[in-house]
């Protein structure tokens, strides 16, 4: 996947992006970390077909365009049907066997699958929202600050579960957050934005093994990869 020289304006005239490229190889987990308001999400929108550029080419490396799963940062769950009916859906609308036990266990939500959203913490909406985003396999999964709102222990977790079903199922996974700790935890590339309209202030590439053990986030050379995105962070700023 590549974005070359992308620009986005929308209708009442604000600039959220301009001459932003991104190359993204399949299978690479990559995050996008800048301040707010930089064009993060305006990114993943573009690259979901939520919208169009007014500027530049988004292309797929002369593949066909690929399967596509987007979390939000809202679970955005259907309040009226179950945990296994909300995962089910984007097989449902495909008109694909809607079998979803599996990807439900993954997430750690067997036991909930005939529960209703209301019935369910944030972290297991949060859960349940992955679960379906995954569900259909996509090429390609879009994530936008979807641990945001969750305390530490849950984001761990779920992050230690994502990374798990990324290395198991070979997607490639691009992540929107604010905060340089999950980036450089999660990331084999990550992009620093900035600007407003939003360009790519520099990368960092995280040349750390997976997976990454718990203990990684107390070694030093965690640490000094935090410091880096930190200061690109603040030259973006």
């Amino acid at each position: 996947m590549k974005l070359r020289s992308v620009g986005k304006r929308f209708a009442n005239g604000y600039s959220a992006l301009e001459d932003f490229s991104l190359s993204v190889p399949p299978g690479q987990f990559v995050s996008l970390i800048g301040p707010s308001g930089c064009g993060k999400s305006t990114v993943l929108g573009l690259i979901a077909g939520l919208a169009e550029p007014t500027a530049g080419s988004l292309d797929w490396d002369g593949r066909d365009k690929p399967d596509i799963g987007f979390v939000f940062q809202e679970p955005t769950l259907m309040p009226w049907a179950t945990v296994a009916e909300n995962v089910a859906l984007p097989l449902t609308l495909a008109g694909k066997p809607a079998v979803v036990a599996d990807q439900l266990g993954k997430v750690g939500l067997a036991a909930f699958a005939g529960s209703y959203p209301r019935q369910l913490s944030g972290g297991m909406k949060m859960r349940a929202s992955l679960a379906r985003a995954l569900a259909s396999r996509p090429d390609l999964l879009l994530l936008d600050e979807p641990f945001g709102a969750l305390d530490e222990i849950t984001r761990f977790d779920l992050i230690d579960q994502l990374l798990g079903l990324w290395q198991e199922q070979c997607f490639t996974a691009l992540f929107v957050t604010h905060s340089i700790t999950e980036s450089v935890f999660m990331s084999q590339r990550v992009v620093v934005m900035g600007g407003k309209p939003g360009k790519v202030v520099t990368e960092i590439a995280i040349d750390e093994p997976y997976p990454r053990a718990p203990s990684f986030r107390a070694e030093a050379r965690y640490a000094a990869w935090c410091g880096e995105v930190l200061d690109g962070l603040r030259r973006a700023a």
